[in-house]
């Protein structure tokens, strides 16, 4: 497996090896102990998770405050997505900066969002299977999220907002400036 750097160094791109023959492709989608030696510290996931969504759904952009905060390991298995991830932490230089991947079944990215930023996607095909993996059980009093349709994030979502699919919590977020960050930088 590969890793490659973002613009973020705390958000990573994983890029699997792939082996392609006349019956498919076979690759491995998750090592332990490849991720940990690949990020240099202990990770260990504890839920996985699975949404199915239509073209032009958008989803986010979602974080758990502390203590239930989490780091997801993210992947399109079925279709197409553009992943987004947002610095959430104050103090950090990066913070209200994004990183934006394209994940689809055919390329096989894996996208990993630390703790300390918010996560979202926009599907852009006809349907699409997401899958993500979470280091932190899920607390529904702990839910939070900002606007993923601020226009301050300057996030390109490749589909028109004004014919985004988003559900009745999604649109209530507030925008960037409006949100006091429970996450400090260095923290996690």
């Amino acid at each position: 497996m590969e890793l490659i750097k973002t613009q973020i160094p705390e958000v990573v791109i994983l890029k699997p090896r792939v082996f392609d023959d006349a019956r498919g492709y076979f690759f491995e989608s998750y090592s332990q102990r490849d991720l940990n030696q690949l990020m240099q510290r202990d990770i260990q996931f504890v839920q996985d998770n699975e949404s199915r969504s239509a073209r032009g759904v958008m989803r986010g952009l979602h974080f758990q405050r502390p203590p239930f905060t989490q780091a997801k390991l993210v992947r399109c298995v079925e279709g197409a997505v553009l992943d987004v991830a947002v610095d959430i932490r104050r103090g950090s230089p990066t913070y209200g900066h994004h990183v934006a991947v394209e994940l689809t079944a055919d390329n096989h990215l894996q996208f990993f969002v630390p703790r300390g930023f918010a996560h979202g996607f926009a599907v852009l095909s006809e349907t699409a299977v997401f899958q993500y993996k979470c280091d932190n059980y899920y607390a529904p009093q702990a839910d939070g999220g900002i606007s993923l349709l601020d226009p301050a994030l300057g996030i390109d979502w490749r589909i028109d907002p004004s014919t985004a699919i988003l559900s009745e919590k999604d649109t209530r977020h507030p925008l960037l400036e409006q949100f006091e960050s429970p996450f400090i930088y260095g923290e996690f």
